[in-house]
């Protein structure tokens, strides 16, 4: 095998994971600095030999790649989310799809200047927006109400519509440009017949195959007729073999196909499908790298010389005009707000199913279309950088004019109620935190009700607390379930919603009483507290004589010199400053500075004796007289 082709292969992989990496730390979409990677690491420096990209194997991967990632965004998608929703969501991947298309088309067409027939064509391909960039910006703001399943639905079920609606347009362009054809109104008819055919063959096969596959999964699973090392490739492997036989019958087919599958799955309560869901994840974030890093560095330069001013003329219409027309007419009549309408009009970044989507149809065009062809791709491209750059960059801040965002959520969810938890919780409330609290336990629920928090009765692994909890301006997740696998699987169940660096457990007992390592690191959030503590151990303490305190620093504070102030056995628990919260934890935690207030456990009597003048009781929240150790 070539060196430079396992140079390429490896440098691809190096380039979608640390473009990712990159992304996730300086808090960017993802997709910009992929597109900008590829784009750099191919036809500008080349480091990546554009013949290594062109073989017969790209298309193959691209097309079963992209079923792959709908298939994981089918997993998100409960059936229970479209109570109340169902009629904006068939709106808008069928009205608003219509209108996008040619209103997008028209668009296309006056100021790219490409004729009729390719206008349709890329207008049909900018239908999409993808769950590759959507859920990343829905999981980031956590909309409230009803918007965020809204937005989720037609992002992950618009990638297969737009899809074959392209496919369908470019069939039925090669149909009429068919010296064999006939023209005029029988040419028409022909045209509309095959449309209608082409959509009544992908539906049927989509629901055929993608059920029958989902089916044998559920049957397989549930009779335990593989081990469960086997249940992913299986899965993989009824996918791709789903995926093939939908697109044998009618291109394109697959990816609703794959989308179908997900759902059936997401929805049927046989057998689990965490374990899936979290493979297929892992995976998609691989995929979704190596997809735009290989599209973007096959680009040519030259190509760009079909581009300019008037693309970004474009990019600016598709934001201004095509999409709010396309949710306006998609959502009247429908019980979405004003607010929740221009969060979804401000709300259509285009991804990946629509840059492979271009470059596949660019190569099948060259024969009739050799100009606008090789324009195609740069253009669609410059859209998806456009609408990525603008819609990722300014959304948060757009979802928080509009009320129906937190920007900087700063929220704990606390899972678990105990009374211990309900005092903890109730001291952050009072400081002006959100908090929300999750027990299977009905009397620790009533009574965190009865203290005026706000508690739900839920299985949190259940399939369905996804949907049932109300996350807005929840950013944190905080498991003190005494019970350490419990705690773990519910690390694991949630960490679709929450990033791992904001998931923290509190083991059931301390290291030193039952030895360490109980649970491996990667199975657990990261240890509350500093790692020192306990569930029981805190439930102890608020059994004997121990508070929770609010402590006003007047100066830089570390732990050990907050544990020196007030006692060895207090324990520091979080830091507010403003309106932010930080936690400390196993890791180190930054010093608490002047000015911030130290939620921590202390003994009555030690924290009234050593405390400084700004000392509160939690449960209480009033300051004493000044008085104390100097020290802080």
């Amino acid at each position: 095998m070539p060196v430079s082709f396992l140079f390429g292969v490896a440098l691809i992989l190096i380039l979608g994971v640390g473009a990712q990496w990159l992304a996730w730390y300086y808090q960017l979409p993802s997709i910009l600095l992929l597109l900008v990677a590829g784009f750099l690491s191919g036809p500008v420096f080349g480091l990546i030999d554009p013949a290594v990209l062109q073989g017969e194997w790209v298309y193959p991967f691209v097309s079963i790649s992209i079923g792959v990632i709908l298939f994981e965004g089918g997993l998100n998608l409960r059936l229970s989310e479209l109570r109340g929703k169902s009629g904006p969501i068939l709106n808008l991947i069928s009205i608003g799809v219509l209108v996008t298309w040619l209103v997008g088309a028209g668009a296309v067409y006056l100021i790219e200047g490409f004729g009729v027939a390719l206008s349709l064509l890329t207008g049909a391909i900018l239908v999409v927006t993808g769950p590759t960039v959507v859920m990343p910006l829905l999981r980031e703001i956590r909309p409230e109400g009803r918007i965020g399943a809204v937005a989720k639905w037609e992002g992950i079920t618009i990638d297969p519509v737009g899809a074959i609606l392209a496919t369908l347009v470019l069939e039925v362009i090669f149909l009429l440009n068919d010296p064999e054809s006939l023209r005029g109104s029988a040419g028409a008819v022909d045209a509309t017949l095959h449309v209608v055919e082409g959509l009544s063959i992908a539906v049927v096969a989509s629901v055929v195959i993608g059920g029958a596959a989902a089916a044998i999964i559920v049957f397989t699973l549930h009779r335990r007729l593989v081990p469960g090392y086997l249940h992913n490739p299986l899965t993989l492997t009824l996918l791709v073999a789903a995926f093939v036989g939908a697109e044998a019958l009618q291109h394109e087919a697959g990816l609703l196909t794959a989308t179908l599958m997900g759902v059936a799955l997401a929805n049927q309560s046989y057998v689990p499908v965490q374990r899936i869901s979290e493979f297929k994840e892992n995976l998609q974030v691989l995929l979704i790298g190596v997809l735009f890093i290989v599209l973007s560095a096959r680009l040519d330069l030259a190509t760009f010389e079909y581009v300019g001013g008037r693309t970004v003329v474009l990019i600016g219409v598709l934001i201004v005009v095509v999409r709010p027309l396309a949710v306006l007419l998609s959502c009247a009549g429908t019980t979405l707000s004003w607010r929740e309408q221009a969060f979804l009009a401000w709300l259509a970044p285009r991804g990946i199913v629509a840059a492979a989507v271009a470059s596949l149809f660019a190569f099948d065009l060259q024969g009739l279309f050799p100009e606008g062809a090789e324009a195609l791709v740069p253009v669609v491209f410059l859209v998806i950088v456009g609408t990525v750059a603008v819609y990722g960059l300014t959304i948060p801040y757009v979802a928080y004019w509009l009320d129906l965002a937190d920007p900087n959520p700063e929220g704990v969810l606390f899972v678990g109620a105990e009374t211990w938890v309900q005092r903890i919780a109730s001291t952050l409330q009072k400081l002006g935190i959100t908090v929300q609290l999750v027990d299977s336990n009905p009397d620790h629920v009533q009574r965190a009700r009865t203290r005026g928090l706000p508690a739900e009765r839920a299985d949190v692994l259940s399939e369905s607390i996804l949907d049932e909890l109300d996350l807005s301006g929840i950013g944190r997740l905080l498991i003190t379930i005494p019970n350490d696998e419990v705690a773990s699987l519910a690390a694991l169940h949630l960490s679709e919603i929450f990033e791992r660096t904001n998931i923290f457990q509190l083991p059931a007992r301390s290291g030193r009483e039952h030895g360490e390592g109980t649970v491996p690191e990667h199975l657990r959030g990261h240890l509350l507290f500093g790692g020192e503590t306990s569930c029981a151990h805190l439930r102890d303490c608020m059994d004997h004589d121990h508070d929770v305190y609010v402590v006003e620093l007047e100066a830089a504070t570390t732990r050990e010199e907050l544990k020196e102030a007030f006692g060895p056995e207090a324990v520091p628990l979080f830091v507010v400053r403003d309106d932010t919260l930080a936690i400390f934890s196993e890791e180190e935690t930054e010093q608490p500075q002047p000015g911030d207030r130290v939620v921590l456990l202390a003994l009555r009597g030690r924290a009234e004796e050593n405390g400084q003048g700004a000392v509160h009781r939690g449960s209480e929240l009033m300051a004493r007289p000044d008085g104390g150790a100097d020290a802080l």
